[in-house]
C-alpha cells in the first residue's frame, strides 16, 4: 500500500488509474440508468382500445 499510483496523461490532463476507473464506472452506470426502462411502464402497441 506504500506504492504510488500509476498516472495517465492525455494532453494537460493527469489522472491516476484508480480515479479513472471510478469515473468510467460512474459513466457506465449513468448510461445504464438512462437506457433502462422504468418498471411497470409499458407501451401499448395497438390503438384498438382507444375511443374515437
Amino acid at each position: 500500500m506504500d506504492a504510488s499510483a500509476t498516472y495517465l496523461q492525455v494532453g494537460f490532463i493527469l489522472i491516476s488509474v484508480p480515479n479513472a476507473l471510478v469515473i468510467v464506472g460512474m459513466i457506465v452506470l449513468l448510461i445504464a440508468a438512462v437506457l433502462a426502462p422504468f418498471p411497470g411502464h409499458h407501451r401499448v402497441q395497438d390503438d384498438d382500445d382507444q375511443p374515437d
